[in-house]
This record gives C-alpha cells, sequence and structure tokens, in this order.
C-alpha cells in the first residue's frame, strides 16, 4: 500500500482534477438508495481534499455536479443540493485549518438560492487562504464553458475589442471559467469508467489519466497516493521525444 513517504516532492502535479464517480452503484451494492452513497461520498471528498493538502498539490478541482446531473430524478438532485449546503457549512474550519481556499466554476446561478448563498459566503470567508486552492465543478460542463467562451471572444470581435488574427490560447484561457487556473496535470476518475464525461475538456489537454475501479464512496487516501505515485512514474513529454528531455 502506498504511503506519503513514496511520493517526490520535487515532482508533483500542480493541478489535479477527480472526477468523482460511482456513489450510485456503490449505494446499490449495499441494497440501499443512490443518495446514500452521494452521503457517504462526501466523507471521501473530506479525506482526499485533506490528504491532498498534505501532499502540497495547489489546485485541487473536483467534478461536483455537471449540467446533466441537472436530469436526474428530482430526489436526487435536491439530495445532493442538500449535502452541498451542509457539508460547505461543517467544512469551514477544515478549509481554515489546512489554509484551503475554495473556488467554483461552472454555472453556479443556476444553483438554488440556498446553495448559492452558502458557497458564496464559504468561498468569500476562505478568500484570504493561501495553501490549496479547492474548486468545485458545480452546474458545469466543459462544452457550455467553450460556447460560453466563444460567444463572449466573436462579441467582443464585433465590437472591436478583439482582432481575429489575435485570437490565441490565451485569450481563450482568459475567457474560460478557469482562468485564474493552471492546466489540469492529473485528472482521476473512480469507479472503471474510462470517460471524461465533459469535465475540463480544453484544460486536460496534456494531462495524465488515471483510471481506477475503486468507486468513489470507497477511495481512500493510499489511492489517492497511489494515482501521485503513477503520475511520477510517466515521461510527460509535451509533444518532444525522451532524448530532447535528456
Amino acid at each position: 500500500m502506498e504511503t506519503l513517504e513514496d511520493i517526490v516532492a520535487q515532482n508533483l502535479p500542480k493541478h489535479v482534477a477527480i472526477i468523482m464517480d460511482g456513489n450510485g452503484r456503490w449505494a446499490k451494492q449495499q441494497g440501499k438508495r443512490r443518495v446514500f452513497g452521494h452521503e457517504h461520498g462526501v466523507k471521501t471528498v473530506r479525506r482526499v481534499v485533506e490528504q491532498c493538502a498534505k501532499i502540497n498539490i495547489e489546485y485541487l478541482t473536483l467534478y461536483t455536479f455537471s449540467t446533466e446531473n441537472w436530469k436526474r430524478p428530482k430526489l436526487e438532485v435536491q439530495t445532493l443540493m442538500r449535502l452541498l449546503v451542509s457539508s460547505l457549512k461543517k467544512e469551514l474550519k477544515t478549509f481554515h485549518k489546512n489554509n484551503i481556499k475554495l473556488n467554483a466554476i461552472g454555472n453556479i446561478s443556476a444553483l438554488p438560492a440556498k446553495a448559492y448563498k452558502e458557497l458564496q459566503e464559504v468561498m468569500e470567508k476562505t478568500s484570504g487562504n493561501t495553501g490549496m486552492t479547492l474548486t468545485l465543478a458545480l452546474s458545469y460542463g466543459s462544452r457550455e464553458e467553450l460556447q460560453s467562451a466563444v460567444t463572449a471572444i466573436a462579441t467582443k470581435v464585433k465590437n472591436n475589442i478583439i482582432l481575429p488574427e489575435n485570437i490565441d490560447e490565451t485569450i481563450i484561457n482568459n475567457h474560460l471559467y478557469t482562468r485564474n487556473l493552471p492546466d489540469v496535470d492529473l485528472l482521476i476518475r473512480t469507479s472503471g469508467e474510462h470517460r471524461i464525461s465533459n469535465f475540463l475538456l480544453w484544460q486536460i489537454a496534456y494531462a495524465e489519466l488515471f483510471f481506477t475501479d475503486v468507486f468513489w464512496p470507497d477511495f481512500k487516501e493510499h489511492h489517492l497516493v497511489e494515482a501521485v505515485k503513477n503520475y511520477q512514474n510517466r515521461e510527460r513529454r509535451f509533444g518532444k521525444t525522451s532524448e530532447q528531455l535528456t
């Protein structure tokens, strides 16, 4: 079993993103309703967030609720929103203890008023923290994000604020929800699925992908260490050859 001592401090992923998958299937294995899995998944979030802080990960982004998740049964959506509010209230002390700044990306204005208010309050209360930045992707979809960016850039071109020939990666980045975040270095997905599911499609262009069969409620600290260690054993070439790197 991998431990923190197995991680090389000078070769850490700066930005880790996680698709937290498998809550519902985990609950069904227990003979419970899907919401039971989401409730236990919250406990995993706490463990993983604290472990990332210990590892000294600078940015952690969690796929918390997608634009497609609004299509789920009403009771499940209501439960997820209730868990969001209660978790944010409970975790404020944890955020301060670990010097964590809370951030959010997505169409968060679509959240229920109570969830939106609690999210804004916790982000404000942790805005002065200087350690890890924890980003929750809420009501988030990468295609919607890209569409929004294209629309904003096109409007600026129409109004002669941006010249078409000047559009580059920097301008596109500056119109994304993640404009203040670096590209993803390591993307983790739990539950055995091998899909990206409309998550950070632009930002994971050169991310290392790590898939595990473990359902999210069963994802422990040592699983995270395993993923980081796996990342550290890979050669990141960014289009170059191995010889060029050495």
